[in-house]
């Protein structure tokens, strides 16, 4: 008997089913032909993910017709009845393609998979999540499709653009520890912390140095932590510096198992607890992009 149960629908087929209706194949094309190109951020085509994402894969943004895909998911108890030990993990995708009136809607969210059981997949939802992987790496090599719109056949390439969750969830998905005095994943090293005796608990300081350097209140001492703060904003770590970080590290999967992490033991905590499974290399890139580093 299985000791755990994994439903999930296979991406490609509806990916591949979407192109054959006209009216979906032309809404794909809406961020690349019908964009209004203002300035002003209305769809994810306009963030600097996407943007740097071209720049690295010219041949993937060659045709906008492509699929950049977006990943949501978290937890809840679907019984409404909190003393039930039940959680269940939907993994939920979106196709960014098509218009911001529309990819958030029902009709358009892809339930991808459903991942049941007494307790969350907590840091392990890599091991579920494998199916995926797969099929995303399938998609990044191209597979055959039928443009409705355009009466033409051509190559369906994908690719995982971003993620969206709360904070927990976000650890699950990118092994940062969103825990103690390392919490951001943005600073990483360079978080700004403090212990709280009375409170038993990490505060999160330091946030004086995305202001100007003539800002008033960097040194206002009084008004915040009795410091003046004129250091720089720390900049966030690139794709190349997490694989970096990551570098000889290694993890076991499993609750309770003894993780092998080469990591300072001057360190103050263990900031990664494992390697994504979206963190792949494919002839030197990490062709699901970074889901968390952008």
């Amino acid at each position: 008997m299985a000791n755990k149960v994994l439903r999930y629908f296979p991406l490609i087929p509806r990916l591949v089913k979407m192109y054959k209706s006209s009216r979906i194949a032309e809404d794909m094309l809406w961020h690349h032909k019908e964009r209004a190109k203002d300035g002003i951020l209305r769809h994810p085509a306009k963030a600097k993910a996407w943007k740097d994402f071209d720049e690295q894969n010219s041949h993937f943004a060659f045709d906008p017709s492509n699929v950049r895909l977006g990943l949501a998911s978290d937890g809840f108890n679907p019984f409404h009845v909190m003393s039930t030990t039940h959680s269940t993990w939907p993994v939920l995708l979106i196709p960014y393609n098509l218009p911001p009136w529309l990819y958030m809607k029902q009709s358009s969210i892809i339930l991808y998979m459903i991942i049941p059981g007494e307790k969350a997949p907590g840091m392990d939802i890599g091991v579920y999540l494998q199916p995926l992987v797969k099929e995303l790496l399938h998609l990044w090599d191209g597979v055959d499709a039928y443009d409705a719109y355009s009466k033409t056949k051509f190559k369906l390439h994908g690719v995982l653009h971003s993620t969206t969750s709360d904070f927990p969830a976000y650890a699950n998905l990118s092994g940062w520890s969103t825990k103690g005095c390392f919490a951001c994943p943005s600073c990483a090293k360079d978080t700004h912390s403090m212990w709280l005796d009375n409170g038993r608990k990490f505060c999160y300081i330091g946030h004086r140095r995305w202001l100007h350097k003539n800002h008033p209140f960097c040194f206002d001492d009084v008004g915040f932590d009795g410091s003046i703060k004129l250091g720089h904003a720390p900049k966030p770590c690139s794709g190349s510096d997490v694989l970096l970080q990551l570098q000889g590290s290694r993890f076991s999967n499993g609750k309770g198992k003894t993780q092998n992490v080469d990591i300072d033991e001057k360190d103050e905590e263990q900031i990664w607890k494992k390697m994504s499974i979206f963190f792949i290399c494919h002839t030197g890139r990490i062709i699901l992009f970074l889901i968390t580093w952008m």
